[in-house]
């Protein structure tokens, strides 16, 4: 029962994570059809933003959404409106498009993790967040891990309600399923693509810190919440927000329940899954 207990709780705090690391590799590349392989890096950047004010600067750890998230936002928004412009404009088309800013992805990616091993260097990273358990049933359960799953959860169902009920919202919809049709209803196209790329790198960031919060990181640790994001992409559906949740929360209950008999086998489980899903739902559990 205590096993049951702690796969429950433990699962559905590391899907809640997984779900928004996912989530903005979705935005990216489901409206800007942008495949960002340096999505990783910059979740990575703002756990270490979070780190340095909570051993430098002696703040909350909460803090780190405060100074994170408008760094990597514009960051995001920059790389955008100059980088990933450049190379639509170049481009012959959408297809070319895609496979060039996968190629300029990489790119930011080496240049990001070796900016963050020259600043923080390689060594492993972390700091105590609510070092306390609390008793649920027979299970002891990290006090820090409740309230990262608490954060993580309301920033999902922000974003969902932003998507459906915003202006702005409704447009990166209608940009995402028809980009032609929607700069004819007057949709500002380029701007939307940049505000979305810019928004996926913000819940990047916001990732990042509860990463932080949980877990220890280094410079390099990147590349693996990316593949990860690729991952639930894969399973929840290209484009569907609710896919990205479900595959998150789908990845993180596998995941934890398979690291308490052997974290090593880990990926190869998440690969499986995904081969598998190939075969019988290419489109995944949510895709169109």
């Amino acid at each position: 029962m205590t096993l049951f207990i702690s796969i429950l709780i433990n699962g559905c705090v590391l899907g809640s994570v997984y779900a928004l690391v996912a989530m903005g590799l979705n935005t990216q590349y489901g409206v800007a059809r942008i495949l960002n392989i340096a999505h990783g890096e910059f979740i990575i950047l703002a756990a270490f933003i979070t780190l340095d004010l909570v051993t430098k600067n002696h703040t909350a750890p909460f803090v780190g959404f405060a100074v994170a998230i408008p760094v990597v936002f514009v960051i995001s928004f920059a790389l955008h409106r100059t980088l990933y412009k450049r190379v639509k404009d170049i481009s012959a088309n959408d297809g070319a498009f895609e496979g060039n800013a996968i190629l300029a992805a990489f790119g930011i990616y080496f240049i990001v993790q070796n900016l963050m091993q020259t600043h923080w260097g390689s060594a492993t990273a972390a700091y105590q967040f609510m070092p306390y358990s609390v008793k649920i049933g027979p299970a002891d359960i990290s006090a820090g891990n409740l309230v990262v799953l608490l954060i993580a959860v309301l920033i999902c169902i922000a974003y969902n309600l932003f998507l459906s009920q915003t202006r702005l919202g409704k447009a990166i919809r209608a940009a995402a399923q028809d980009p032609a049709a929607a700069a004819m209803l007057g949709v500002r196209i380029n701007t939307i693509m940049a505000l979305c790329f810019a928004i996926g790198g913000v819940l990047a960031a916001c990732a990042g810190v509860l990463i932080s919060m949980k877990e220890p990181f280094t410079s390099i640790s990147g590349l693996g919440y990316t593949t990860i994001a690729i991952i639930i992409v894969v399973l929840g559906g290209l484009g569907s927000v609710k896919g990205a949740i479900l595959g998150g929360f789908i990845l993180g209950y596998v995941g934890f329940a398979v690291s308490v008999y052997d974290s090593g086998f880990m990926l190869s489980v998440f690969y499986l899954i995904v081969l598998v899903l190939l075969i019988v739902r290419p489109k995944g559990l949510m895709g169109r």
